[in-house]
């Protein structure tokens, strides 16, 4: 005989040519599906004279080796669907009756497990066989994280400081300490549960005595209850109150970035750890630096004359004005480069750099005596071999 889950088909011959009426009409239409269907007995593993305690027994065993919240085998839950078709027919009496008699097609109105259409699901079945042991008692609970805002200079951004930051947050009642109860008072147990916060009630199932263990109703999980709450905070325990927080602003932190206080967040509840708090950081625009990244840029704008001949000129930095060298010959939109110049970075592996551009700037008004010099120099310089137009034909052209 195979085992109870060994899915062998039962065709069962032989059976058509001795059924008349209306299950034979019936089992007619249904021989197909007669074939792929496993027998009720095989399933639960029970002889075909098994008494009914014999029959709730195995499916019991079954049960709670298949069900699919202890039993995370993929197959588990169609072995599950097939032992509760299997024992909603042979649990009955006359459904039993005409499966020995007709087989499946005897109770084709019995599909099995669809008759639990009282429950919800798996866990709706379980519970209600054995019962649920869930604890839901509320324990120490950490407080909520809050959140502010502050505005720093390009600088402070750049090279770090520390700030005071006003928040308001949920802290222990100065009254009451976080009990709750008025002063001179305190939390009584709760009668409901005694104090565990839950209350368990026994029920006889189909298997026996089982318990059902739950959140109590009038304590709300907390095993304790308030009679008199303090006139400060109401009974929670927490109040409401605005603090100044010293914050430290790293070095490199840019527009946008958050910084975390540790523990500075919302109080905790019966003994919970405080949550934190996040600092969104918004930073001012530099009248001259451009920050991309760890690098800054300068946009430097010199005379066609300075381009040629090179200069020093000065130039903004975030350490204060520093003069750098344009080199002779210097074209529009070359690039300088003060290395470690830029932002620093925020893991303290150095700075980025500092990128100048340079812009050539042709006055758009000239003296006469500027005029004369830059045509007598033009004379002076050889056209470029290019079909475009240079500089100095420009200038010659607008003076002539």
């Amino acid at each position: 005989m195979p085992g109870p889950f060994s899915f062998q088909p039962n065709p069962q011959p032989g059976r058509q040519a001795s059924l008349d009426g209306v299950f034979g009409r019936r089992l007619h239409s249904h021989n197909r599906m007669a074939r792929t269907r496993r027998d009720y007995y095989e399933i639960l593993g029970v002889p075909r004279d098994a008494s009914e305690e014999e029959i709730r027994r195995a499916f019991r065993r079954l049960a709670l080796q298949y069900h699919p919240d202890r039993n995370k085998s993929p197959e588990a839950e169609e072995i599950f669907k097939e032992i509760n078709e299997a024992y909603q027919v042979l649990s009955d009496p006359e459904k039993r009756a005409a499966y020995d008699r007709y087989g499946h097609d005897g109770s084709p109105g019995f599909p099995g497990f669809e008759d639990f259409g009282a429950f919800s699901g798996f866990g709706d079945i379980f519970e209600a066989f054995f019962g649920s042991t869930t604890s839901t008692r509320r324990g120490p609970r950490r407080g909520a994280d809050i959140r502010a805002e502050l505005t720093l200079s390009f600088e402070e951004a750049a090279f770090g400081t520390e700030r005071d930051v006003e928040v308001t947050r949920l802290e222990v009642c100065s009254a009451c300490r976080g009990s709750g109860a008025r002063p001179g008072t305190q939390p009584t147990r709760c009668p409901t549960c005694g104090g565990t916060g839950q209350v368990r009630r026994v029920h006889q199932s189909l298997f026996g005595h089982f318990v059902n263990i739950a959140t109590c109703s009038r304590c709300q999980g907390e095993g304790r209850i308030i009679e008199h709450p303090c006139p400060n905070c109401r009974g929670a325990g927490l109040e409401r109150r605005t603090r100044r927080v010293r914050v430290r602003i790293p070095a490199g932190i840019d527009d946008g970035n958050q910084v975390r206080v540790a523990g500075e967040g919302n109080a905790g509840v019966k003994g919970g750890q405080p949550g934190d708090l996040y600092i969104t950081v918004h930073v001012e625009p530099h009248p001259e630096l451009t920050r991309q990244g760890h690098d800054l840029y300068y946009d430097l704008a010199i005379n066609f004359a300075q381009a040629a001949l090179g200069d020093e000129v000065e130039v903004p930095t975030l350490d204060g004005p520093t003069v750098i060298q344009i080199p002779p010959g210097t074209q529009p939109g070359e690039v300088l480069v003060l290395r470690g110049r830029g932002i620093p970075r925020l893991d303290g592996r150095g700075r980025g750099d500092q990128i100048i551009r340079v812009q050539v700037e042709v006055p758009r008004r000239l003296t006469e005596e500027q005029r004369r010099l830059l045509a007598e120099l033009a004379r002076t310089f050889e056209k470029p071999h290019s079909s475009g137009r240079g500089l100095f034909d420009r200038i010659k052209d607008a003076f002539s």
